[in-house]
């Protein structure tokens, strides 16, 4: 399992010792262990990690465990929570399963019991988002912030944003230029509990550094010559909300300093000012270059990158998800020419296939906008995509291995051909369009690939006579 989708576990508990055997259960398990002595420290914790199963004490100092209970449920409604409690407290434990527990467990327990309780919460947990993740991935594309592709790879970044929406947890999206940066970071925050609030993104490429301190954090009026009037800066504007750092590894080191401190201490001073100002924030940071080696050699500090990089999510190039290439072009076509119907020929969907994409889903854009721009608007065909595409059509066929090429070219169009019919739900016309054939080509390469359709519309491969693909 990746590590970002570990899951997380939480013990809430006054009696060192329990901790400490909860902890090592935990981590028996594969889980991401944090131990709280009290109500109050747990709830601090889960504002930089919200945690996915905690078991917590029903006697704890201060704030009881049932108080814990309600208020984690409040604020974090997918997390499973079970209760432990003494031989005499079992009615207030079946209390606590009405207010929403999973379950309880008296003390003292065997350890085998509690690693099946924690196994049986962390499954919940892993099908609850499952299922939501299935259910989004049918919305429509507006609904996902434009993030196209049935690829394993894009959803495993679709299920990240299922998780990572709820929660106030600093992320750091990693990937090459043109792969969607911003629209993950737009998903997160407009899918989740924060989307009627701020979201404010900053290009820090961009920023020209005398003025970069100011477009952040405002200035009071007189603080330099033409500052004729306060303003507010970025960061007060995204208050409450969320603030997208786009190539943040572009940041000078001293402006670095100044916005770790603003992640730390959680306020901000004007220029000009000698009053801070609160803010409440979520930061999402995205870059294009490796961080880690930039802070080993010395250009971006290594505490703001840890500061920034407690979740990463990293955005695959197109080259190496090039089965959704097909659904991305439509998806394009569709928005650069809304009332037309224009098909791709199966040779342009190859050549598109057997390119490397540079510029990776940006260039594939910017490629289907010129084609619907100086194209018929009845077919795009091999020769209305740009000259690189043309270019390099053969470039990439290894000479020495002819049928090797082939078999993989069948490969991913078999494999496209039933991500595709997955996605139209069996739709043969629909499915025509998407993939740009006509509909005896269509049915020739099903029989070809012996693929069948089940009576509800869905594909499968005829087991006796095709290798199984995967189209989860």
């Amino acid at each position: 399992m990746n590590e970002e989708f570990l899951i997380h576990f939480l013990i809430v508990e006054d009696e060192p010792s329990i901790r400490k055997l909860c902890m090592t259960i935990g981590a028996s398990l594969g889980y991401a262990c944090a131990q709280a002595e009290s109500a109050e420290a747990a709830l601090a914790q889960i504002e930089t990690q919200a945690p996915d199963i905690v078991l917590a004490d029903l006697k704890l100092p201060s704030v009881s465990g049932m108080g814990l209970l309600q208020q984690l449920k409040a604020l974090l409604p997918h997390t499973e929570v079970a209760i432990m409690t003494g031989h005499g407290s079992v009615g207030s434990a079946v209390e606590a399963m009405k207010l929403g527990a999973y379950d309880y467990i008296e003390k003292p327990f065997r350890v085998e019991k509690l690693r099946l309780l924690l196994q049986r919460m962390a499954e919940k947990v892993r099908l609850v988002a499952e299922n939501q993740f299935l259910r989004e991935r049918v919305d429509s594309e507006s609904q996902l912030q434009g993030i196209v592709g049935s690829s394993a790879k894009i959803q495993d970044v679709l299920r990240m944003i299922v998780r990572l929406k709820e929660t106030r947890t600093p992320v750091l999206i990693t990937g090459e230029s043109g792969t969607g940066k911003e629209l993950v970071a737009r998903a997160i925050h407009f899918r989740g509990t924060l989307a009627k609030l701020p979201f404010v993104a900053v290009d820090c490429g961009s920023l020209v550094p005398t003025l970069m301190e100011s477009e952040l954090f405002g200035y009071e009026k007189g603080a330099f010559t033409g500052a004729v009037k306060s303003r507010m800066g970025l960061f007060q504007t995204a208050n409450g909300g969320t603030v997208f750092l786009d190539e943040v590894g572009e940041l000078p080191l001293e402006m670095q300093a100044k916005l770790l401190r603003v992640l730390q201490e959680k306020e901000v001073r004007p220029l000009g000012s000698n009053h801070t100002m609160h803010v409440h924030i979520r930061v999402i940071a995205a870059t294009n270059r490796d961080l880690e080696a930039a802070y080993r050699e010395g250009t971006f500090r290594k505490d703001l990158y840890f500061r920034l990089n407690v979740v990463t999510v990293h955005l695959p190039s197109l080259r190496d998800r090039k089965s959704d290439i097909p659904m991305l072009a439509h998806t394009f076509l569709a928005r650069y020419a809304p009332d037309e119907t224009i098909l791709i020929t199966p040779e342009a969907i190859q050549c598109m296939m057997e390119y490397d994409w540079p510029g990776n889903v940006r260039e594939l854009e910017n490629s289907m906008a010129r084609a619907v721009a100086l194209g018929d608007h009845r077919s795009i065909d091999v020769n209305d995509l740009p000259p690189a595409l043309r270019a390099s059509r053969h470039s990439s066929i290894p000479a020495e291995d002819p049928a090797l090429y082939s078999n993989q070219l069948e490969d991913l169009e078999r494999i496209t051909i039933l991500r595709v019919f997955h996605q139209v739900g069996g739709d043969k016309s629909l499915a025509c369009q998407m993939l740009g054939l006509s509909r005896a080509t269509l049915y020739r390469k099903l029989k070809r690939y012996r693929i069948s359709l089940r009576p509800e519309g869905s594909p499968e491969m005829e087991a006796a006579s095709a290798t199984p693909v995967d189209i989860s």
